[in-house]
């Protein structure tokens, strides 16, 4: 049985944190000043409970988080690039807003998959 609180978990916790940050920059552009602000509320509830899982680790785990985030890292890289790829090819207009929330939806999306697959391996 795998443990709730995991560094795996917490590094896309922290992705998804990311994710939403990223996302903001298309909201301010779009002026949606109320979606905007519950972004912010969600990011806060989110960083309060990666607070709260940090101080629940073992110390063995929370030596293994900053290997995580490495390649939490490398794959939001790896996310943006294949986004800048496919809207360069296939898209008439793109935003840096667009391409920043999309790359890093997709490098999380990826890096959660990478995980899942090591672990059943």
């Amino acid at each position: 049985m795998t443990p709730m609180l995991t560094p795996e978990r917490m590094s896309v916790v922290l992705g998804l944190c990311i994710v939403m940050l990223a996302t903001l920059p298309r909201y301010i552009a779009g002026g949606h000043e109320t979606h905007q602000s519950l972004l912010l509320m969600a990011i806060i509830a989110v960083l309060a409970f990666v607070v709260i899982q940090w101080r629940l680790l073992t110390s063995k785990a929370r030596q293994r988080l900053p290997i995580l985030l490495r390649k939490l890292m490398l794959w939001l890289l790896v996310g943006t690039a294949v986004m800048t790829l496919w809207h360069s090819l296939l898209s008439d207009w793109f935003s840096w807003e667009l391409l920043l929330s999309h790359g890093a939806t997709l490098g999380l999306l990826m890096h959660a998959l990478n995980l899942w697959r090591s672990e059943k391996s």
